[in-house]
């Protein structure tokens, strides 16, 4: 239990932790890394070269500032970040690292200022966090590997098949390898790749949503491949299993994690709306719909640039003629030629308030997205617009967890487009 002297001297560095939060993180990872090179086989290199990784643990430090005499008001936050370290294989060894070049961290950046009572008063309050990860975490290493076809670390999983489903989205059916049980998963969570590149120094770990329901005989995960663009490197594991992994090949993969996942004892209707790949948890969520029968009504919506990289759009379209809970709409922010002969989107253009108050029957319902950053940011606003209830917009990150809270200042150019 800590001190009100150390809760008091944490809270008063709340204001230079806004001011200088990021430059700390960026030191941080700068020290971690050339202190612990090995640590490099887990963290996202992509992220980290982003700085989004820099800017996640930022916002995150800054919330346990404002919260540390009643840390249990960001345990959900706590349980976000939990899931992936679990799945990424963070352990408990791993915390007195973390805070010993945190604090390093924070006097390199701050100087004088970082005197020893606040250096101190770090070290009590990071005792107290990294607490509250790892006692979270070991129940769910825990449940990962006592639940039924459940597992410890990582499991070898066969492709037993490739699937292209659109220009730039590919998707892997994977089987375990011992033929023995296969997890099950909530819809909506995902797993965790590791891979050993030919040319690469270090382990790549990336994360992917299962993009079908549980149940099934294997786990499916589409892929977007991220090339190069902008000034952006292209993804080397989305690039590397689209081009080198086919069927027969072997992934190792974490057991499913997340908490982004379908409320299935809500029978209100439910809207899942999706930009680019960020379609596929939200597949995940009305398969299930489908394969336990649910009369639930339920609206699904997809933006993309045209109809070349609408992943999964042919699997969405005969769900919905099978039921009639269900209805599809498709918006193409530039449609192709063939999209606009075929009438095959609903919608030219960004997805907009008037649109979405025209298709989705009722704002009295529980709204789940995902996509790009600047996507979901607009969507977040037209929600909020709209008189949605907090309570009932839902949505997740591809990566570090951002802030949506800048919609006024999403480029609808940008949010529209593929992830």
């Amino acid at each position: 239990m800590l001190s009100d002297k150390t809760i008091a001297i944490v809270k008063s560095t709340v204001p230079v932790l806004e001011k200088h939060g990021t430059d700390i993180t960026k030191r941080f990872y700068q020290l971690l890394f050339a202190d612990h090179p090995e640590l490099l086989n887990i963290f996202n290199h992509a992220n980290q070269s982003q700085g989004r990784q820099q800017t996640a643990l930022a916002n995150a430090v800054y919330a346990a500032a404002q919260h540390i005499d009643k840390l249990e008001t960001i345990l959900p936050v706590v349980k976000q970040i939990a899931h992936k370290h679990r799945s990424l294989g963070i352990k408990p060894e791993h915390y007195p690292i973390v805070g010993k070049n945190l604090l390093a961290a924070i006097k390199d950046v701050l100087g004088d200022a970082a005197g020893e009572d606040i250096l101190q008063a770090w070290a009590e309050a990071y005792g107290a966090i990294a607490n509250a990860f790892i006692g979270v975490e070991a129940d769910m290493y825990r449940q990962a590997e006592e639940q039924a076809g459940g597992w410890e670390g990582f499991r070898p999983f066969v492709v037993k098949s490739k699937v292209r489903e659109s220009d730039v989205i590919t998707s892997f059916y994977l089987v375990p390898q011992n033929g023995q049980a296969l997890a099950s998963f909530q819809p909506g969570q995902y797993i965790s790749v590791k891979m050993d590149i030919p040319g690469e120094k270090h382990t790549h770990i990336r994360q992917y949503s299962l993009s079908d329901a549980p149940g099934k005989p294997y786990y499916r995960i589409s892929v977007k491949r991220e090339d190069a663009i902008h000034g952006r490197p292209a993804g080397k594991v989305s690039v590397y299993l689209h081009e080198h992994v086919g069927e027969g090949d072997v992934l190792w993969l974490s057991a499913p994690a997340g908490d982004f996942t379908l409320d299935q004892e809500d029978t209100r209707p439910v809207v899942f709306i999706s930009g680019g790949v960020g379609l596929t948890p939200l597949v995940s969520m009305l398969n299930t719909l489908a394969v336990t029968n649910s009369t639930r009504k339920a609206t699904f919506l997809h933006a993309a640039r045209n109809g070349n990289v609408h992943a999964l759009k042919q699997e969405v379209e005969e769900l919905a003629s099978r039921s009639p809970h269900v209805s599809v709409f498709w918006s193409y922010e530039k449609p192709a030629q063939r999209d606009k002969e075929l009438n095959a989107f609903d919608k030219e253009g960004y997805i907009d308030l008037p649109w979405l108050q025209k298709v989705v029957p009722t704002k009295e319902a529980s709204f789940y997205f995902c996509g790009p950053v600047p996507f979901m940011q607009a969507l977040n606003g037209l929600l909020k617009e709209w008189g949605v209830a907090a309570a009932d917009i839902h949505y997740e990150f591809f990566g570090p967890t951002g802030n949506l809270e800048d919609a006024a200042n999403a480029n609808p150019e940008v949010a529209a487009g593929q992830r």
